[in-house]
């Protein structure tokens, strides 16, 4: 564990030093780690916002090519969603069917929860599939969960397509501006945090206005 939070706080460095040693395999390797963060739900800890904006830091000073960073990490974010939501449509449903389960387990994985989210992704789908790009663990889940929940892939990919470009684009793009300012290269624990924070931040203002929206609705 401490080896995991080593490498997400201080993942420029490792980058860095693998860059130096490998070369351009660093591509690969990270467009598997993008892919894994986004396409596995049983991979939501590797990291990816600062990830990327680390990648962009080091394509500032030449390390990397920028464009075919974000090309390639672009390709790695839209087919990890799609992967995600192809088995999230596959054995969602078998996943949530009731047989079987008692206790938290018959609660927690009720197939009416799934209809309900249905539901919500038909009417909200598109928002939460952009806002989750920039929500560490909840972008690995949500392709997942629509999937299961059956939104309409057509939908679900215009907003994959959308989704992955502005992660990249914002969280590359702000490396390569800002990455190797010296306050920002020497302070990048903090930087990590503030990017979680400010990643969540969004999705936490539109739980918040949902919430209050249902309280203030006039009950029937």
């Amino acid at each position: 564990m401490r080896e995991i939070i080593d490498i997400f706080l201080n993942v420029d460095e490792h980058l860095a030093t693998f860059v130096a040693t490998h070369g351009k395999l660093v591509y690969g390797l990270l467009f598997a780690i993008i892919f894994a963060e986004t396409g596995l739900v049983v991979t939501p800890f590797l990291p990816g916002d600062s990830l990327l904006f680390a990648a962009g830091a080091i394509a500032a000073t030449g390390g990397l090519d920028v464009w075919v960073l974000m090309i390639l990490l672009f390709i790695a974010s839209v087919l990890g969603d799609a992967v995600n939501y192809s088995v999230g449509r596959r054995i969602g449903p078998r996943v949530f069917r009731p047989e079987g389960r008692t206790g938290w387990t018959e609660k927690l994985l009720n197939p009416k929860h799934l209809e309900r989210t249905h539901e919500f992704f038909e009417k909200h789908g598109g928002k939460a599939v952009v806002m989750a790009r920039f929500v560490p663990i909840v972008r690995t889940f949500i392709p997942f969960v629509a999937g299961a929940a059956a939104m309409t892939y057509g939908t679900f990919a215009a907003y994959n397509v959308i989704g992955g470009a502005l992660w990249v684009v914002v969280c590359v793009g702000g490396g390569y501006m800002f990455g190797n300012i010296d306050v920002v290269k020497n302070n990048f624990e903090l930087v990590v945090i503030g990017i979680i924070v400010v990643s969540v931040l969004p999705m936490v203002v539109e739980v918040f206005r949902q919430w209050r929206a249902g309280k203030e609705s006039p009950k029937p």
